[in-house]
């Protein structure tokens, strides 16, 4: 888990935001919610099948798909991705960080898909 401080609408708070492995995320299955950060380009070369997109720039206003208890979030290495967590964790979502994104996700040999 990493700690962050992250603003919220009022104040400033220290937001907590728990990491997982694309191995222990793959094992959980394709019914969890996933989002994927990354820009139009990169999700389009390659994805997770069962992720949503909403890049990075959108989540302030996306905050309704992370619906999920926890929603999981990745982006290409984790950078991002931890950037809408906390932001999301200090809108009262429960969310979980992909460490190592989708370079990670690739690297192990996981399903994903493409439009190219």
């Amino acid at each position: 888990m990493i700690a962050c401080r992250c603003a919220a609408p009022d104040s400033v708070r220290l937001v907590a935001v728990e990491q997982i492995s694309v191995q222990d995320l793959r094992e959980l299955g394709d019914d969890i919610v996933l989002i994927d950060v990354r820009e139009d380009d990169e999700w389009a070369d390659v994805r997770v099948r069962h992720a949503v997109h909403v890049p990075l720039g959108t989540v302030p206003d996306a905050l309704g798909a992370f619906v999920g208890e926890p929603t999981y979030v990745i982006c290409k290495v984790g950078g991002r991705s931890q950037h809408a967590c906390e932001f999301a964790a200090a809108h009262g979502k429960d969310v979980v960080n992909v460490d190592g994104g989708m370079m990670a996700w690739v690297r192990a040999g996981l399903p994903t898909e493409t439009d190219r």
